[in-house]
Order: structure tokens, then C-alpha cells, then sequence
């Protein structure tokens, strides 16, 4: 299947092509702004299915909006109909087309225009009016306020949240993607003349804001989002595509000491903290119990024994693990426990706890698990 798509240079175009190739889809026809129209009639005399993405948005000046919606859409149809190249149509629109706007009004004549070439010549057209999309390699003051917050606010620069209560509507790239790749198979999600992808998400302006800051900030709280939250998760995999290249990485607070040091990696509300332990050979480290906090050992790096003894009990229970050998040992409530480094060097334990640490209630009473 030779598959055309125009607009493949921008931010959906470079989406879907990606994804055509991920799905074994090899004989793209790619047409993008620095092409002519003769490359342009060269593809539609051979191209089995047409994704026609190229549109205006935000142009120069105002005739730029009917050219490049309307204009470009029945030069493309024209040169389809000269080769008598019957391919079905995927045309994106926008959910501007139902107001009274120059871009509206542009969109609108585009979708007419397609529709009506479609009863004319029965060709399978289908016209997708979009909300606002994001996602990985969108651009900043362009394509949508997602792409502009992301990308401000990875970089400390200001943002304009001009009226926190207004509601967006908004649609992530991956959705849209699975959607049309179901149409170019025959099976979109089609009501009268129009098709939808059918996961959207509304949240008010201000709360998006608080969102993507609250990614950023991530970094020196440790404290991941919610991603039990569909659109959270996707917001923020959003932000991370628009980090500066030069600043993937941030530095942890090592706790160190003679013994060897102690770091947290990751905190979370709901699933508790994550932590990395290093202990020098033949340092022991523990010796307290819990009531409800419960974590769980694993060895990486290193040989250690892991000691239990219950607190009204002298049975002492013993573990041997190291890291060629990854074993997760619970840590359960009521029973104090140490862990020892029995090697020849440095003892690395990736420690979960089911709570973040609370200075003011720390559930940790000492107790050695060793009895004289």
C-alpha cells in the first residue's frame, strides 16, 4: 500500500509517519511545505490511501487561513480526480470549524469541499474534527498551550494563564495515531459525516498550569504523579519531550557518612518511597522494628545477611542474598531486622517503603535484632 500524507513535517504528520513504520508500513509518500505541486501530482497518480494533515493554523496574514485549508485541500482533490485515483481520504479538521472565526470558516470550507467530492465520486472520505492535540515533538506557541506551558516552564521562563477557569478539551497524539491507523484499515469511529477519536480529556486552564509546574518540581520533591491518572500520565510524558537536551539529568541528596550512604529516589502519595542504600563491608545497618511501615530489600550489588528477630521473641531468622542473585525480601511489621555487609565490598540495597518518611511520626523504634 502506497499511503500520501501531507503535512508530514509537522507535529502530527512527524507522529503518524513514525508510527506507519512502526506498523510495517513502508512506501510513504511524504509531502511537506518545501515540495512543489509537481511532486505533489507525481504522488497522487500512485498512492492507495491519502492522510491530507497540511493546513494553516497561524498565518502570516489573513488570506493564508482559505489558502492553505481550503485552497491546498481542492488542488490536492483535483489532481486525485485527474489521475482518477479513487483513495480513501483521512482530512483533519478542527473543532473550530463550528465558530465564526477566519480559521473556523477556512476549516469548515475545507470539510465541505471533501464531503461534497465524496458523493460526487464515492470515494471514502473521512474528516476528523480535532480538539486540542498534544504530545512529543509539538511546538511551543504554536501547535497548543500544552506544547507553550512544557516548554516555558522546563525552563524556568514565565507562562500566561489568562483565565484559570476556562475548560480545554484535549486530545494526546498516541489516541489520535491508534484512530487513524484503524482508518486507514477500514474501521473508524464514524457518526454521519464525521469521525472521533474517542479519548478526550476537559481540565481548566489553571489546573493544567499547576500540573506541568508541579512536573518540574518533581525533581527536588522526588515525588512522581499520579499515574493511576490517565491524562497526567500523558501530560507528563509530554513535559519530559520538552526537558532542555542539557538538562536530562539532576543530581540526588546523598546522606553520607563512614558507614556508607543513603539515598531517596523516588517518593509517591500513594505508593510509598524508593530508596537506594550502600553500606562499606562489615557494616551493619537497621536494628529497629516497625508497626505498620513494611519495605522490601533488594540487593543489587554486594553480599549482605539480612537478620529478623519478633520483638517478644530471641529465634533470630537469617537471609543470605547478593546481587548475582536478586532475591526481594519483605520486611515485615513487628519484627526488628538489620542487614550486614558480609562481603569485600560496597553492599548497594534498593529499599521500598509502603509510606514516605515522616519526620513527626517515623514509625522506627530501635531495637537490636542481636541479643546478648
Amino acid at each position: 500500500m502506497k499511503i500520501l500524507v501531507t503535512g508530514a513535517g509537522g507535529f502530527l504528520g512527524k507522529n503518524l509517519v513514525a508510527e506507519l513504520k512502526n506498523q510495517g508500513y513502508e512506501d510513504l509518500l511524504l509531502y511537506t511545505r518545501s515540495q512543489t505541486l509537481k511532486d505533489l501530482e507525481e504522488y497522487t497518480k500512485k498512492c492507495d490511501f491519502v492522510y491530507h494533515l497540511a493546513g494553516v493554523n497561524r498565518p502570516r496574514n489573513k488570506e493564508e487561513f482559505m489558502d492553505g485549508n481550503y485552497g491546498f485541500t481542492s488542488e490536492l482533490l483535483n489532481l486525485l480526480k485527474k489521475h482518477n485515483n479513487e483513495s480513501p481520504i483521512l482530512i483533519t479538521s478542527s473543532i473550530q470549524a463550528e465558530r465564526d472565526n477566519l480559521y473556523g470558516k477556512s476549516k469548515k470550507a475545507g470539510e465541505d469541499l471533501i464531503l461534497d467530492y465524496s458523493k460526487e465520486t464515492g470515494v471514502k472520505v473521512y474528516v476528523y474534527r480535532l480538539p486540542n492535540l498534544f504530545g512529543k515533538w509539538s511546538k511551543p506557541n504554536y501547535n497548543t498551550v500544552v506544547a507553550t506551558y512544557c516548554h516555558s516552564i522546563a525552563r524556568d521562563l514565565d507562562i500566561q494563564v489568562t483565565n484559570p477557569e476556562a475548560e480545554l478539551t484535549l486530545c494526546y497524539i498516541d489516541d489520535v495515531l491508534e484512530e487513524f491507523v484503524n482508518a486507514l484499515k477500514g474501521s473508524p469511529t464514524k457518526s454521519d459525516n464525521y469521525c472521533t477519536v474517542q479519548t478526550l480529556y476537559s481540565i481548566k486552564l489553571g489546573k493544567l498550569a499547576e500540573l506541568i509546574k508541579g512536573f518540574k518540581d518533581s525533581r527536588s520533591t522526588l515525588s512522581i504523579p499520579n499515574m493511576e491518572d490517565a491524562l497526567t500520565k500523558k501530560l507528563y510524558s509530554t513535559y519530559l519531550s520538552f526537558l532542555p537536551e542539557d538538562q536530562f539529568s539532576y543530581d540526588l541528596k546523598m546522606n553520607v557518612d563512614n558507614r556508607g550512604s543513603f539515598t531517596e529516589f523516588i517518593r509517591t502519595p500513594e505508593r510509598g518511597q524508593v530508596s537506594v542504600n550502600v553500606s562499606k563491608p562489615g557494616i551493619t545497618k537497621g536494628n529497629h522494628w516497625h508497626h505498620t511501615k513494611n519495605e522490601k530489600f533488594l540487593v543489587v550489588s554486594g553480599e549482605g545477611l539480612i537478620r529478623f528477630r519478633k520483638i517478644d521473641t530471641e529465634d533470630i531468622i537469617e537471609y543470605k542474598v547478593n546481587g548475582n542473585n536478586l532475591t526481594v525480601v519483605d520486611i515485615p511489621t513487628g519484627y526488628t531486622h538489620s542487614i550486614v555487609n558480609v562481603g569485600e565490598t560496597d553492599l548497594v540495597t534498593v529499599m521500598w517503603v509502603n509510606e514516605c518518611f515522616n519526620p513527626d511520626k517515623p514509625d522506627t523504634i530501635f531495637l537490636e535484632v542481636l541479643t546478648k
